[in-house]
């Protein structure tokens, strides 16, 4: 298992910002460590599959700008399939597994809702499990997932464990 520390969070924090920030910025901000310490601790976050490094596409910059939010009933013995089968699908940007009302969760994106539709009615409510869906049209994102930070209370607790 990985043991963070505070050093490491405010490196993931930092790349979560701008993940191309060399090294030797991340060290100019944070103070008190070399470059190559920074290099190595990402190198190790990296290998041990803590993080990954790579450029987020806007959907909206390629013509997409219809976002929707779907939310699947599913026959309980076909979750999994359905989930790994909406995966597959170009214009699926996210597919998540739930309990509660929903058993599997995707996000479109497409050029307008009259492609949403086509693509619910025509696509996802003929693939073979589902039972039902619930769609939601997203005008506006305020957080993003790419968006998210380590928060504060992990920096804390970390620092109160390494005492």
């Amino acid at each position: 298992m990985y043991n963070f520390d505070k050093i490491d969070v405010k490196i993931v924090n930092i790349l979560l910002e701008d993940g191309r920030m060399p090294a030797s910025e991340i060290a100019r901000r944070i103070g008190d460590i070399s470059e190559r310490a920074i290099r190595y601790r990402i190198d190790r976050m990296i290998e041990s599959g803590i993080i990954q490094i790579s450029a987020v596409a806007k959907p909206q910059a390629f013509g997409l700008t219809t976002i929707a939010d779907i939310w699947l009933e599913v026959e309980s013995d076909r979750i999994m399939e359905v989930a790994k089968k909406m995966a597959e699908f170009d214009n699926v940007s996210y597919v998540a597994c739930g309990i509660g009302e929903s058993d599997v969760s995707i996000q479109v994106v497409a050029k307008d809702t009259a492609e949403i539709y086509q693509f619910i009615t025509e696509v996802v409510r003929k693939v073979p499990g589902v039972r039902r869906t619930t769609t939601s049209i997203v005008p506006l994102i305020i957080k993003d997932v790419y968006q998210w930070r380590v928060p504060q209370s992990v920096v804390t607790e970390l620092s109160e464990k390494n005492k």
